[in-house]
């Protein structure tokens, strides 16, 4: 019964903790783009400078 003093408060600093830090992403716009991430990393950009030589 004594951890409970310690786990409950714990636990609901830790849950406020995630609140504040989701709402800061939806106050700062993180999740406005969802599928642009996914769309430039298929997206093919012509960008030479990493071209790896030894691969030709």
């Amino acid at each position: 019964m004594v951890a409970l003093v310690y786990l409950i408060p714990a636990a609901l600093l830790l849950g406020g903790f995630g609140l504040v830090c989701f709402l800061w992403a939806l106050k700062t716009g993180q999740f406005e783009d969802l599928d642009g991430a996914a769309y430039r990393a298929l997206h093919d950009s012509h960008d030479d400078r990493y071209k790896d030589d030894r691969l030709d």
